[in-house]
């Protein structure tokens, strides 16, 4: 390990954090911490707070957290040796010695970047001078020019063996640099090296730092082959662990964007041009569990924005294997499928940036993309058949590596086969079809389940009961008061009402904490004040948490959550209970708390387009919604109280 425990701790001691915000933030003392607007998030009222003495920061409206090398890794899109060598220049240390291969390879390595700018350099200046015009021209017909494109340094390489290979060695680059920077073929004949690139459009790919690592060159002509063509591996460029745009994109992710994952870097700039600037891409391949691990470390869920064709759907196919094994608790994978014949660039050129996020809005979870791939695309028309799709499905779950999302997907998916082969009811009374229940809550009345659709969109049901217009008007009225519900608030006491009664889920559970959607004012207070004294100087048993709390005038609001029913008959939840039993329940109340803030504003958005369109399909949508939601309320106060 180059930077060892002691060295770090010695850094940090030696740089204060207040100092290196500050370069980015204006910061206000209040009390033993410094307040200021967020870095990462727009905001108009300050909720970033840095505690010097600590050597912590914590925002509580994105939840962005860390010490002073994450910060600077994070403003400055820096990877981790690279901040601390920052960091310790400014601290006046020396750094710990290296093996001299060490060094070496470092140095070849910065030698080569010098190599690919003054290469970008040369394609840049070539597309801007009388042989790019055609160039040009492409660029400008697929909207990949003008101010918002600018930053992607986008070149052309001339309809030449040699022009690029002149260029550098009249600048002093030696042709060895140039070949092992994979800017030339060598020939097989062991004759003279020459231009990989030629008559191509190109396409800088950079590091997280913005060097310039590799290239992708798109060819001009119809019939031309490979169609795109990048750079092969080299010291500096290694296409399984290289996301094009991931530089600017994690920093626009911290600032309130959506990771986007799509399947081409014209793709990524057409996204970025419309304002979608968290897009990325792989780089002549499929995704890895490399690039996974790096969208995850920036995004808890980012989307995976397959074009709308057989390749695409193909690609997500692979993904949804790629990632079972990987998922944890809080990191997983959606998924948008574009309309059939579509790629990003041609959504946004046809219909803008609004319909672009409509099918983001859409996307779905990892676990309906998985059921959408073994279930509604099965052939389900005999008992064989449907025991035959249950088994697949159920030994691709237990490929999931984590226990606890295990045992999660398993249960989510026996109660939607449960569901889908319950036996249909016999016809009503009016000739109609019972129909039987679909697994996430609307009802199927076809006996064969939707095929796998593109886009993720389902087809409008066969039919849809009669509704009276009694119930209606009830179902509207309660819709008008979702969210405020009695159970949502029992969730809320119960998550903090634990808290309190163990503090030792403070210094584990802060930032979860921080999180947590919170709707009663008062119960947000108390939220609030018990983030603000897991960062205080001591370490407070539950006397002194509860004393804490008093003095900011929240005793009221103690007494009261300490004194709710449900948090009392809450076995696992007393003061006596083991540390692991408060743990686990602890989070599986925070599980439900989370879907169930979730389906709420699901709810709320169908009970609106229930009310602008009084349609059969809105009300089952709204109906079903509903109905999930008592589920876990149910589940609440029963296993909770219990």
């Amino acid at each position: 390990m180059r930077f060892g425990p002691r060295f770090l701790d010695e850094m940090r001691d030696r740089v204060r954090l207040t100092d290196i915000v500050g370069r980015k933030v204006k910061l206000v003392r209040r009390g033993r911490n410094h307040v200021g607007l967020c870095p990462f998030h727009s905001e108009k009222t300050p909720s970033f707070s840095v505690n010097a003495d600590k050597g912590f920061y914590h925002c509580f409206g994105c939840g962005a957290n860390g010490d002073v090398i994450s910060f600077v890794m994070e403003t400055e899109g820096l990877s981790f040796p690279e901040a601390v060598e920052q960091l310790a220049a400014m601290a006046g240390m020396a750094l710990p010695g290296r093996e001299e291969r060490v060094d070496a390879r470092e140095s070849a390595r910065r030698s080569l970047t010098d190599v690919m700018e003054l290469a970008a350099a040369f394609f840049e200046a070539e597309l801007n001078g009388s042989r790019g015009a055609r160039a040009r021209g492409y660029l400008e017909g697929r909207r990949l020019s003008g101010a918002a494109v600018a930053p992607f340094r986008l070149g052309f390489a001339p309809d030449s063996r040699s022009a690029l290979k002149e260029h550098l060695s009249a600048k002093g680059v030696p042709v060895e640099d140039m070949v092992e920077a994979g800017l030339l073929v060598p020939p097989e004949d062991d004759g003279a090296p020459y231009d990989r690139f030629r008559g191509r459009v190109i396409f800088p790919i950079t590091d997280v730092r913005g060097r310039v690592i590799a290239f992708g060159g798109r060819t001009l002509e119809a019939d031309g082959k490979p169609k795109y063509l990048n750079s092969p591996e080299t010291p500096l460029f290694k296409k399984s662990t290289v996301l094009f745009n991931f530089g600017p994109a994690r920093k626009a992710v911290a600032q309130g964007s959506l990771l986007i994952a799509v399947e081409g870097y014209v793709d990524v700039i057409a996204l970025v041009a419309a304002g979608f600037e968290g897009a990325v891409a792989p780089l002549g391949t499929a995704l890895t569990e490399e690039h996974l691990e790096m969208m995850w470390r920036v995004a808890p869920e980012p989307i995976l924005c397959f074009d709308g064709d057989k390749a695409g759907v193909a690609a997500a196919q692979r993904s949804i294997d790629l990632a079972l094994p990987l998922v944890e608790p809080g990191q997983s994978l959606r998924f948008a499928l574009l309309p059939e014949g579509q790629d990003p660039d041609d959504l946004i050129r046809a219909q803008g940036p609004a319909a672009m996020q409509a099918m983001l809005g859409e996307a779905l979870p990892l676990a309906d993309m998985l059921w959408r791939r073994e279930i509604e695309s099965a052939d389900l028309s005999t008992p064989e058949r449907r025991a035959g799709a249950e088994k697949r499905l159920l030994a691709l779950v237990r490929e999931i590596g984590d226990l606890k999302v295990r045992e999660h997907y398993r249960a989510a998916m026996q109660e939607r086969l449960r569901a889908l082969f319950a036996p249909i009811a016999p016809a009503r009374s009016d000739g109609a079809p019972q129909g039987r229940r679909e697994p996430w809550g609307r009802d199927r009345f076809t006996p064969k389940p939707a095929p796998y659709r593109p886009g993720g969109r389902e087809p409008r049901p066969a039919w849809v009961p009669p509704v009276s217009q009694a119930l209606r008007r009830s179902r509207v009225a309660e819709a008008a008061q979702s969210g405020s519900g009695g159970t949502s608030y029992m969730r809320e006491v119960l998550l903090l009402g634990v808290i309190l009664n163990h503090p030792f889920l403070l210094e584990t559970y802060v930032e979860v904490l921080a999180d947590i959607t919170v709707t009663d004012r008062n119960l947000d207070k108390l939220k609030h004040a018990l983030v603000d004294a897991a960062s205080s100087e001591k370490t407070l048993d539950r006397q002194g948490l509860r004393d804490h709390l008093t003095r900011k005038e929240l005793g009221a609001i103690c007494e009261r959550v300490a004194s709710t029913s449900l948090l009392k008959a809450a076995g696992w939840a007393k003061p006596a209970s083991p540390a692991s039993s408060v743990s686990s329940g602890w989070l599986h109340v925070l599980e439900l708390h989370r879907r169930a803030t979730q389906l709420e504003a699901e709810h709320r958005m169908a009970a609106a387009a229930y009310r602008s369109d009084n349609s059969d399909e809105n009300f089952a949508r709204m109906r079903a919604l509903e109905d999930e939601l008592k589920s876990i309320n149910k589940a609440t106060i029963s296993d909770d109280a219990a």
